[in-house]
């Protein structure tokens, strides 16, 4: 190599740079993959915190309960589903497998099992809903049971999401790793 004051090395034209400044591909997709979970814990916090103002104000009847229903059963247990948010945001950092490992297992636990369960909680309401047209709690005046069906169907969507993408990023981080240890 030449100094700044110095002759350029010889055999060279200077345009064999490109290979110096390409990024592994597992570091690319470690980046997108990062960004994208990032996104989803977002949108996951939008839904957690309207679900825990919705247990706030029910329980303590801020307002009238004709105007935001009292929470079904399922939704307790589903803010615990701030967990796995949390363990996926310290994984970022180190690249830590470890609570990238913990977030998905307590994202099937904590965020998917409440999820399941509401589905089956609610069902007989949805049902009498659908044959009936009768619905006997209200979130600002529409039926709660088919405000809380479209929330958990968007919800399932961003924590499967969130855990395809988790999975890509630990078999991502497990890539670099491997290749760590040949060298």
């Amino acid at each position: 190599m030449a100094s700044r004051a110095g002759p350029r090395a010889a055999g060279t034209d200077g345009s064999d740079f490109q290979h110096r400044e390409k990024v592994a591909s597992h570091y690319q997709m470690s980046v997108t993959l990062k960004s994208e979970i990032k996104k989803l814990i977002i949108a996951h916090m939008v839904i957690w915190t309207l679900l825990t103002l919705q247990v706030i104000i029910g329980h303590m009847k801020l307002v009238s309960h004709d105007l935001i229903a009292m929470p079904y059963q399922w939704e307790y247990p589903y803010l615990l589903s701030i967990i796995p948010s949390i363990f996926g945001f310290m994984s970022f950092p180190r690249n830590n497998i470890s609570y990238l490992v913990l977030s998905m297992i307590s994202a099937g636990l904590f965020s998917i099992a409440p999820l399941i369960y509401g589905t089956m909680e609610m069902f007989p309401m949805a049902q009498q809903l659908y044959r009936h047209g009768k619905a006997y709690r209200f979130i600002f005046g529409f039926s709660a049971v088919a405000v809380m069906y479209l929330v958990l169907v968007i919800a399932v969507q961003v924590h499967g999401w969130q855990i395809y993408y988790s999975k890509k990023l630990l078999d991502s981080w497990f890539t670099s790793t491997q290749e760590k240890k040949k060298k």
